[in-house]
């Protein structure tokens, strides 16, 4: 088990730090800054905290799916796709400012987290519960894209 998590921690992790490096200067930006932003946006700080809790969240609860999933291929092809929406929805967004392109990526993204959470169900059961605060975080993340 700890040998999974810590794969799993490496590449949650490594796939949120490489699309905070392709977005450039982020949230930090001047075009950023400037944007309408939602009246619930959270302070800058709340980004951090939650998706590290959300990544150590989701590592745990594929710790746990990995070795009694039935059909792996299922489980690498959503990875692989959850790996190239989060990795590509920074730079849609912040690096190339394209707001309508970065809503349907992170609508794709908040469809395979929602995938995870209820497909997974009967294998993992309420471990399953661990991947809400990823789910709840992109549903208020996709409201502020829109």
């Amino acid at each position: 088990m700890i040998y999974r998590l810590i794969i799993f921690l490496v590449l949650n992790f490594a796939s949120i730090g490489l699309g905070s490096v392709l977005a450039g200067k982020g949230p930090r930006s001047e075009w950023y800054a400037n944007l309408t932003k939602a009246p619930w946006t959270p302070p800058g700080w709340a980004f951090g905290v939650s998706w590290t809790l959300i990544m150590i969240c989701f590592s745990i609860y594929l710790a746990y799916l990995w070795p009694i999933v039935e059909n792996r291929k299922l489980l690498i092809g959503v990875l692989i796709v959850h790996y190239i929406l989060i990795l590509s929805w920074n730079p849609i967004f912040f690096y190339y400012h394209q707001v309508l392109a970065g809503l349907f990526v992170i609508s794709g993204l908040t469809l395979v987290i929602g995938f995870f959470l209820f497909y997974y169900w009967s294998e993992v059961g309420y471990k399953s519960l661990l991947v809400t605060p990823y789910l709840i975080w992109l549903i208020i993340a996709t409201s502020l894209n829109a």
